[in-house]
């Protein structure tokens, strides 16, 4: 794995995960009315700015993601998309103040340790 496509993989998944946590905030800050068609609500969420720059962040990293796949191995590349769940989770516990336990900490010390033995190979 060569350093630029290490830092494309790392700026895409990056990306992904900050739109995320945009997504999160973005529809937890939509009122809905009651009752309203399941139509208007997905509109609502659509029309959010912060969901609208979660989409545009995914777009960027999408297409960060394409130039990386074209320098490295898909099947080398593609397992660090796993990087996300570790930022979405830090994103979660530090920008949201969700919940952390020992198991989803384990967890996450795992999908690392996988990283890196996947890394090294």
């Amino acid at each position: 794995m060569t350093i630029s496509g290490f830092l494309l993989v790392l700026v895409s998944v990056s990306l992904s995960a900050v739109a995320q946590t945009a997504f999160k905030l973005g529809v937890s800050r939509v009122e809905l009315a009651e009752g309203a068609a399941l139509w208007l609500k997905a509109l609502s969420f659509l029309l959010s700015p912060l969901v609208l720059a979660g989409l545009a962040l995914y777009g960027v990293g999408t297409v960060l993601w394409l130039f990386a796949l074209r320098q490295m191995d898909l099947s080398l590349a593609y397992p660090f998309v796993a990087m996300s769940f570790v930022m979405v989770a830090g994103s979660g516990i530090l920008l949201l103040g969700e919940p952390v336990s020992p198991t989803r900490l384990t967890g996450l010390a795992l999908i690392i340790l996988g990283l890196l033995v996947m890394s090294r190979g």
